[in-house]
């Protein structure tokens, strides 16, 4: 992208968005009422309003390497607090996607620097899922299956936390498991048994 182009396309949007609604951005400066916390990659090809077809003001979104929801990440934790606390989503969403370079340098043992301690959260869901991915021949189709192995365990992190549980039993938030998948363009839910998942944990980090 031609940097020096990006005011001229600020412009040209402004105008477009003001051609349909004088007080488009008007209104849009009253505040923020979403109903939706979108949890996703920061890939560059993974754009979570285009692909929902959400307009500004409707998803809350939190973007980093690999869609993860790590209990140390304070700038995580915090979207989550304030969007389930104070803005009320009514859903959270994980979302990873096909063809994730986080999951694929996770995948291998190449030392990535800073970035190790990151990966590792990835690397530690492979291990927690060894059997399974293991058994897998395919290259693809195992690199493939851990993305959505991660976003899996990421959805059970955000259940793990005091606001999200709160949240469930007393305003009946959801909880939502999505990849993308770039080849298609398609988003995929992919219906995850929390119940199932959280089988034989679920006592060790449910607060009261």
């Amino acid at each position: 992208m031609d940097i020096s182009r990006i005011f001229e396309n600020n412009r040209q949007w402004v105008s477009e968005k003001l051609s349909v609604n004088e007080q488009y951005f008007e209104n849009l400066s009253k505040g923020q009422s979403p109903e939706v916390l979108y949890i996703g990659c920061s890939d560059s090809r993974v754009t979570a309003e285009d692909m929902m077809g959400a307009q500004p003001g409707d998803v809350f979104v939190h973007r980093n390497i690999a869609n993860m929801v790590s209990n140390l990440d304070l700038s995580a934790m915090s979207v989550l607090e304030y969007a389930v606390k104070f803005l009320k989503v009514k859903h959270v969403v994980v979302c990873g996607h096909y063809y994730c370079g986080g999951v694929k340098a996770a995948m291998e043992s190449n030392d990535l620097g800073v970035l190790n301690p990151w990966l590792r959260n990835i690397r530690d869901v492979f291990r927690m899922h060894r059997d399974e991915l293991v058994a897998i021949e395919d290259e693809e189709k195992k690199y493939k299956r851990l993305v959505e192995l991660n976003v899996q365990e990421q959805c059970i992190n955000v259940l793990k936390a005091a606001v999200v549980q709160l949240a469930v039993r007393k305003r009946d938030l959801s909880v939502h498991g999505w990849v993308f998948d770039i080849r298609s363009g398609k988003l995929i839910d992919l219906d995850i048994d929390f119940d199932q998942a959280l089988e034989g944990i679920r006592e060790i980090y449910r607060l009261e």
